[in-house]
């Protein structure tokens, strides 16, 4: 293993010693890790905070086995020590990653294929708030649903981390984006990171305004974080052949649907989750992250959101500013 100057014994985490709420977040000490084979050892700039943090600080997250209880799953900062057979990485190397725990913390293990370099003209700290939304992205709307240039895009939680990537990288790649979210500001943000039309779910029925936009077609991907009732109503904004992504289920997950609509407009009902995929598949992923979205990110035609930035040991109110809903793009954690 290869370090910078010495490493220390101990650093901050972040854990959860019972489930609750904002409140249930506590920093403590541990001991920094030292990374085993194919891993790096990242001396963290900041974190993103994510909606499975939410759930797994409530006690409603199905963690891998061996996870650490340590939260964050994303970070920045600079390589500190390299494992044996993570050589394509350097100590000071800066990067940001995609990573199974660790994140809420002053170091962190990383497994070196889920490493990106932080892109040129990024923040180190804004880089945090790349590797969720852009591996998330590109996989469900670009890679599972298959959107293609020409094609249309229908996005709910515009206003999210996810949904400002989905609208940029759409729009940047020849697609058209409507998009839902929950205040007339936030759809006029929308609309400035490209999306053709924006609905404010609270005063407009999305279904309406989707029929409306596309006189009659349809969309062809829809990306839902939602669940719940808007399972049904995706399904009615479809276009023939249309592919319904499903990331999260915030209104549920046990709904009725009219299959009879699946199957006459022959539509695709899929979903994925990101955390538990092996590191091959994470890999392969990287690479494809790093061919198609970071060019666009190095030329400024696709920018990180960041809402808001914490210090670590604010670390429970930067979790009522993502409960609250009021945030635009990633709330992150500065170390």
């Amino acid at each position: 293993m290869t370090e910078t100057t010495s490493l220390p014994a101990t650093m901050r985490a972040v854990v959860v010693p019972t489930p609750g709420g904002p409140e249930a977040v506590q920093v403590v000490e541990r001991p920094v890790p030292r990374p085993r084979h194919g891993e790096v050892l990242i001396k963290v700039a900041a974190a993103g905070l994510n909606g499975a943090d939410l759930s797994q600080r409530r006690g409603l997250y199905a963690m891998p086995p061996g996870a650490s209880d340590v939260l964050g799953l994303e970070v920045s900062g600079t390589v500190a020590a390299v494992g044996v057979g993570a050589h394509t990485w350097q100590v000071g190397d800066a990067v940001c990653a995609l990573v199974v725990d660790g994140g809420y913390a002053d170091y962190c293990i990383a497994p070196a294929p889920q490493c990106l370099p932080v892109p040129a003209g990024i923040d180190v700290v804004h880089a945090a708030g790349l590797p969720e939304v852009a591996f998330t992205v590109w996989s469900n709307v670009f890679e599972i649903g298959a959107l293609q240039p020409g094609e249309r895009l229908l996005v709910h939680g515009g206003a999210s981390g996810i949904g400002t990537m989905a609208i940029q990288l759409a729009h940047r790649l020849g697609a058209m984006a409507i998009a839902t979210a929950g205040t007339d500001a936030k759809c006029r943000r929308c609309v400035e990171l490209g999306a053709a039309r924006a609905v404010n779910y609270r005063n407009e029925d999305f279904v309406a305004a989707v029929r409306d936009w596309t006189n009659g077609a349809g969309v062809d991907v829809v990306l839902d974080m939602v669940g719940g009732n808007y399972v049904q109503r995706n399904l009615e904004c479809l276009a023939t052949g249309g592919r319904l992504v499903m990331l999260a289920f915030k209104q549920g997950g046990k709904v009725e649907i009219d299959l009879g609509l699946v199957h006459q407009k022959n539509l695709w009902i899929t979903g994925s989750r990101l955390r538990p995929r092996p590191i091959f598949e994470k890999r392969r992923l990287a690479n494809a992250v790093r061919k198609a979205v970071w060019p666009l990110i190095e030329s400024s035609d696709v920018k990180p959101v960041i809402d808001s930035t914490f210090p670590l040991e604010a670390v429970q109110d930067a979790h009522r500013r993502l409960e609250s809903g009021e945030h635009v793009g990633k709330v992150l954690l500065a170390m």
